[in-house]
């Protein structure tokens, strides 16, 4: 039998090898990498990844509590007033709170986008997780509408942070195969922090003093303190560090997330070609940056699926969803076990979309998930309108079937799409634009919502979904004429299909000089 060939040192092979070629070898490899076997090679790069979305865990947790608290009578007995037999709360308040702590949120985005460039992931990661141990303190004493707005507006500050950096991080140190899968799993985090607040309220909610509230608020130490004591080991993002010139660090940074001998330098030779391509497509790294040349229509597509979310009626559904029901005639105590239902459905949802986001696609997720929301949301407003009996229980279960339709598609493909469609050096910037845009969204509707659905105002009930089912065929619109396919590419491949212009209709079906010339370079190597 003849001889097997040898196949060449790969370590001598690389020491000949420039540092372009190397990074076109490992863009070459990570196409041919599924999810399961990155894990297998990369644990630590997928569990870095897990624990900066556990912080969106954290974020969810404070949205839902703050919507649920509404539900519970004794916190509307302790802050609002009595009206027609019941209590309820001022609608100015009830604005406010809402309102401010999304304000907040708007803010804190803008802000912590130049703190993360600036200063890293990392630090700004501890700091807000800091502040959180306070704005809960706040919430969890608040005995008047005004010391709870501030804990609100405090905790707003804390959420719009940790979403931009978490996200942002976790588009930084995962590779092409778990890309789609770790963004997913911070989506999952949004609905993992809805569920254990509607445990809690459903086991609490109906004690008859201030602790059927303040249980849901001390339970965020444990979320608060879990993260903190984890995130002072968690490495620094090597793409920062590149950018700063700290190469020496970045090479640490990734040895600490599994890159060890050929692995490590193919790895920094991929990002530093990454950087090199974006440095060159945007000289600078300010929020202008984002809306120049082939930026903003990456700004567009980065940010638009998080602003759908927005107008899906998702804000509307996880706010006044549990507060509906129980209007609707069925007790506080079964309000709170359907809630514990929908959240058990968005759960779910989000695990399906784990297969579905890199098999099926970003494009199809995003526009069929959009068609089928909507479809939804007119169904329940039509239901409500009619206004019978079984027409309302009616509305109240398409209401709960919205979320597993909802997580599925848009509330896991949206995270997706922000953290990889944005170029390198502008991703945090442009994370932070898309949650800015999506928290002023929602507090124009933390401000009109209540005066459209609450029984002391306009009293329209689900009548409301009419309003985001009309929005939801404009959001479709648009999906199906801008939103290309992005799965299955390589940041340097969207980098240069942007900067070819490469059409909506053609971009699932590109062939980039990129992933050409990684396969002739690998070919080179392995002859």
């Amino acid at each position: 039998m003849p001889k097997e060939t040898e196949k060449p040192d790969v370590a001598h092979v690389q020491d000949a090898m420039t540092s372009t070629q190397l990074g076109l070898i490992a863009e070459s490899e990570e196409h041919g990498m599924s999810p399961i076997q990155a894990i297998r090679q990369r644990p630590q790069v997928f569990l870095w990844a897990v624990f900066a979305a556990m912080n969106c865990l954290l974020v969810s947790f404070e949205n839902q509590a703050g919507g649920m608290v509404l539900s519970i009578p004794q916190f509307r007995k302790d802050f609002g007033y009595e009206f027609e037999g019941s209590y309820v709360l001022h609608t100015q308040w009830q604005s406010a709170f809402y309102g401010g702590a999304v304000a907040a949120t708007i803010i804190a985005t803008f802000i912590t986008g130049f703190l993360n460039d600036l200063v890293g992931r990392k630090p700004v990661l501890i700091s807000t997780l800091l502040l959180s141990f306070v704005a809960v303190t706040l919430e969890f004493i608040a005995t008047t509408n005004e010391v709870f707005f501030a804990a609100k507006f405090l905790n707003g500050f804390v959420t719009g942070s940790l979403t931009s950096t978490a996200i942002t991080y976790i588009g930084e140190v995962t590779p092409l195969a778990l890309r789609g899968l770790t963004t997913c799993i911070s989506a999952l985090m949004m609905t993992i922090g809805p569920l254990t607040a509607a445990i809690i309220v459903q086991k609490t909610g109906d004690l008859p003093d201030h602790w059927a509230y303040r249980n849901i608020f001390v339970s965020q130490y444990a979320y608060s303190g879990l993260c903190i004591l984890i995130a002072p080991f968690m490495p620094e993002s090597p793409v920062w560090l590149m950018d700063k010139g700290k190469h020496e660090a970045a090479k640490k940074s990734l040895k600490r997330l599994g890159y060890k001998g050929p692995a490590l330098d193919l790895r920094f030779s991929q990002l530093e070609s990454m950087l090199v391509q974006s440095r060159e497509e945007s000289a600078g790294a300010s929020y202008l940056d984002c809306f120049r040349r082939s930026n903003l229509r990456r700004t567009i597509i980065s940010i638009m699926p998080l602003t759908i979310q927005a107008l899906s009626g998702v804000y509307f559904i996880a706010s006044y969803g549990t507060y509906y029901v129980e209007l609707a005639g069925y007790g506080t105590n079964m309000s709170f076990k359907l809630q514990i239902v929908q959240q058990g459905l968005a759960m779910f949802g989000n695990i399906c979309s784990w297969w579905l986001v890199d098999n099926v696609g970003r494009r199809p997720l995003m526009l069929y998930g959009t068609v089928s929301v909507t479809i939804i949301l007119l169904i329940s407003a039509s239901l409500a309108t009619e206004g019978s009996p079984g027409a309302i229980k009616g509305s109240v279960a398409f209401i709960i079937i919205y979320n597993w339709f909802y997580n599925v598609s848009i509330g896991a493909t949206a995270y997706t799409l922000l953290a990889e469609v944005s170029t390198s050096r502008l991703r945090v910037k442009t994370i932070s634009i898309g949650v800015a845009l999506q928290n002023i969204i929602y507090c124009v509707w933390a401000f009109v919502i209540p005066y459209m659905f609450n029984p002391s105002e306009a009293n329209l009930g689900a009548k409301t979904a009419y309003l985001f089912g009309g929005l939801g065929v404009v959001c479709a619109v648009y999906l199906y004429f801008y939103q290309p396919e992005t799965a299955g590419r390589s940041f340097q491949e969207l980098d240069e299909m942007f900067q070819k212009g490469i059409s909506v209709r053609d971009f699932k079906g590109y062939k980039t000089d990129v992933h050409a010339m990684g396969e002739e370079v690998k070919r080179d190597v392995t002859a």
